[in-house]
């Protein structure tokens, strides 16, 4: 008998009538390892739900003649991942255009950019992304690019998407030189004589920017299509878009519209920091326009600070200089605390999400303050603020995100030891230095955990993120762990990038976990998670993707 195992209430209630005896499942999962249902083995879906979940053995008057049996041979079957926090649409162009993601070093990145130029002679700017090279490292610089591309404009952004690096063509474009002043949320690299360098950091970048070409409507659809396939191959079917353009917003309408977008997106609409108040009633009108079936804009972004890297997290104590003096610089925020708990408090009485990018502990302070002002005046909603990255957070700062609900938004994959984490740490000393991502002493404070990628600044993949927050390093590197008392569990970093993720995207109610009556947003893992080695995880991959019952994404592998 299946009394327990199915919702006949739930049933009912959408119209469909009882299931029973003579009602068969379009699809029945068997022989697997149930994430958080160690009772049971298999599951039954039919339509766009999941209607049972049981042992096999119960399931059978569930088979019926059209009825597909999958055994999965003990792997792992998940709800699917969720991203609370990554950019599709640079993803999809940074996979189509000058892709240095994964290249290091000075050779192997002239030789990606010379390629990549020779295969294309008639494009009027070299654009891409991904170095992650120190800035103060010699040879990043306009010269080097020159050298490569003197006849056209370069521009190509950081890994992180902070800073740029492009050639002279690009600088006498834009009309930067020696006496251009700097702009109020950014900087201009120069050289020992001020002429600019070649590097722009945070709104400085927006000087070349506004010269590049405009972006046809159908490269950045073609972006988008691009990183929504690319996603569900990795088992990841619902994300909130953490820098939503009105021009990224068209694209999705577009796809929306037109049946090509499956994947279920919260979209982060761009708070333009520049710009004043009087935007909001713009967000509204955007967020109206699009309540189209999976797509909703109901957050907005806030970027408090930039980022650590380039000097701009804003730190409450200054950052050090090269022999461990204070410096006079304690980052750049780019809103002010008090204009901060004032935006805050108006997106909240309008309905919106707000989605806070905090790197240094002065941001993710200043963001806790502009939540308890909103809570204060507004009083409290169920409107799940978040705030992404937390790179920094003060001790004393840790218990008030439980207190004033307020998620963290995490990316595992930077919290281990790379050459940038031990650079950056000492200009920032020490207590700071042992504060980077303070991830199990958050949850221990009764934190919420949502997971993020901030794809494409790091690997979208969530088990290769998943395989740093369980071992503080990276995969394959067999390192000791980077602050090993902040390890996550594997259990809690998944839930951060199923039901923690789905709960910031206001989408708990429908996925995030196997319970019958939920969406069947569902994927089969390449071995039982549960048994394999906390070293294995980073290797694991997802073989079928199911979007509503429906597969998006599976591998060849599972037959």
């Amino acid at each position: 008998m299946l009394t327990g195992i199915i919702d006949r209430r739930m049933e009912a209630a959408r119209g469909r009538g009882r299931i029973g005896l003579g009602v068969f499942a379009d699809l029945l999962i068997t022989n697997g390892t149930l994430w958080r249902r160690r009772l049971s083995s298999g599951l039954a879906i039919k339509g766009d739900r999941i209607i049972a979940v049981a042992p096999d053995e119960k399931l059978k008057d569930l088979a019926g003649p059209r009825t597909r049996v999958l055994d999965v041979g003990g792997k792992s079957v998940l709800p699917a991942f969720q991203d609370a926090h990554l950019h599709p649409a640079q993803g999809g162009f940074a996979l189509t255009r000058c892709n240095l993601h994964e290249v290091s070093g000075e050779n192997p990145i002239r030789r990606a950019i010379a390629d990549y130029v020779a295969q294309r002679p008639a494009e009027s700017w070299i654009l891409g992304s991904g170095w992650e090279e120190d800035i103060s490292c010699g040879w990043l610089n306009k010269k080097f690019l020159d050298a490569i591309v003197p006849d056209r404009p370069v521009l190509l952004m950081g890994a992180g998407l902070h800073d740029a690096w492009v050639n002279s063509v690009a600088l006498r474009m834009a009309g930067i030189d020696a006496a251009s002043p700097e702009p109020p949320d950014g900087y201009i690299g120069r050289q020992d004589d001020g002429e600019p360098s070649g590097l722009l950091h945070e709104g400085a970048v927006r000087l070349v920017e506004k010269v590049t070409p405009a972006t046809q409507d159908s490269d950045t659809d073609d972006a988008l299509l691009t990183a929504q396939s690319h996603l569900h191959r990795l088992g990841i079917t619902a994300w909130q878009d953490a820098w939503t353009t009105p021009e990224v917003l068209g694209a999705y309408q577009r796809l929306t519209v037109s049946g090509q977008l499956t994947a279920r997106v919260t979209a982060a609409l761009w708070w333009d920091r520049l710009a004043g108040e009087e935007q909001i009633d713009g967000l509204v009108e955007q967020r109206e326009a699009s309540y189209l079936r999976n797509l909703r804009a109901t957050s907005v972004k806030i970027m408090v600070d930039g980022t650590t890297g380039n000097f701009t997290a804003s730190v409450l104590e200054p950052y050090l200089d090269e022999q461990g003096m204070p410096t006079s610089n304690y980052g750049l925020p780019f809103v002010e605390p008090d204009k901060l708990a004032r935006v805050v408090a108006r997106l909240d009485a309008h309905g919106f999400q707000v989605h806070f990018h905090a790197i240094g502990e002065a941001s993710v302070r200043s963001s806790l303050d502009a939540v308890e002002a909103a809570r204060r005046l507004n009083g409290w909603s169920d409107l799940r603020h978040h705030i992404a990255h937390v790179c920094l957070v003060h001790p004393d700062d840790r218990s008030r995100f439980s207190a004033l609900d307020v998620t963290a938004n995490i990316q595992p994959y930077w919290a281990a030891a790379s050459p940038d984490m031990i650079r950056e740490s000492r200009f920032l000393g020490y207590p700071r230095s042992n504060w980077w991502y303070p991830f199990e002493s958050m949850r221990a404070a009764g934190t919420r955990l949502a997971g993020g990628s901030d794809w494409p600044v790091s690997t979208a993949d969530p088990l290769r993120e998943a395989h740093v927050a369980v071992n503080r390093a990276l995969p394959g590197t067999g390192e000791e762990p980077f602050m090993a008392h902040e390890r996550l569990s594997l259990s809690t970093t998944l839930d951060a990038f199923t039901s923690g993720a789905a709960y910031v995207n206001h989408l708990d109610d429908r996925t995030g976990d196997l319970t019958v009556g939920k969406l069947a947003d569902i994927i089969v893992i390449d071995r039982n998670l549960e048994s394999c080695e906390a070293q294995e995880i980073g290797s694991a991959r997802v073989l079928l993707t199911l979007l509503a019952g429906n597969a998006v994404y599976q591998d060849p592998a599972l037959g």
